[in-house]
């Protein structure tokens, strides 16, 4: 078994959401750590553990981004942490998965599932071993919680409930 260290520098995890039905608001987190181990080669024996801190959401917007760290959405202080760890991987064809885990926001953990494409293992120039991945899924925020929403004159709600979940992550070998 093969432990790979997250390269941050080379990685990003994304959102995106529907706002007000006529558009969408991206976000991104500014911190987190992935932690991956297993064979490089068969990404479905790998064991995944992500943990995003709360407070680093980040849409480009300082109000929307306390609102968002608030009591409404995910109240950072009293749940600091999303977290994301992988319970099976099921290989599809030819360098892309399914892994399914266990999703926690606000302390409510739901199974979900990310679609995983591996970009290849190659070596930087300096040396290191690196693999990367591509990921998306979707989850429906009201599951884990996060139930902040008003009324628009124009009918529908400010906030859609559905959240395009992507990433692009880099690991060095340890």
């Amino acid at each position: 078994m093969v432990t790979w260290n997250l390269d941050k520098a080379h990685s990003e995890i994304e959102f995106r959401v529907r706002h007000m039905m006529i558009s969408s608001v991206k976000g991104f987190f500014q911190d987190f750590n992935i932690t991956m181990s297993g064979d490089p080669q068969d990404i479905s024996t790998a064991s995944i553990r992500i943990a995003i801190p709360t407070s680093s959401i980040n849409t480009k917007n300082e109000q929307r981004d306390q609102h968002l760290r608030g009591e409404d959405f995910f109240d950072s202080n009293q749940f600091p942490e999303i977290t994301f760890e992988s319970t099976a991987i099921k290989k599809l064809n030819d360098g892309k998965y399914d892994v399914t885990g266990n999703l926690t926001i606000r302390n409510i953990t739901k199974p979900t599932t990310f679609h995983v494409e591996v970009g290849g293992v190659a070596k930087d120039p300096w040396g290191n071993e690196k693999i990367g991945f591509a990921f998306n899924g979707r989850i429906n925020r009201e599951d884990f919680g996060l139930t902040w929403n008003t009324p628009l004159e124009t009918g529908g709600v400010l906030v859609g409930d559905e959240v395009k979940i992507q990433g692009d992550v880099q690991f060095i070998l340890n």
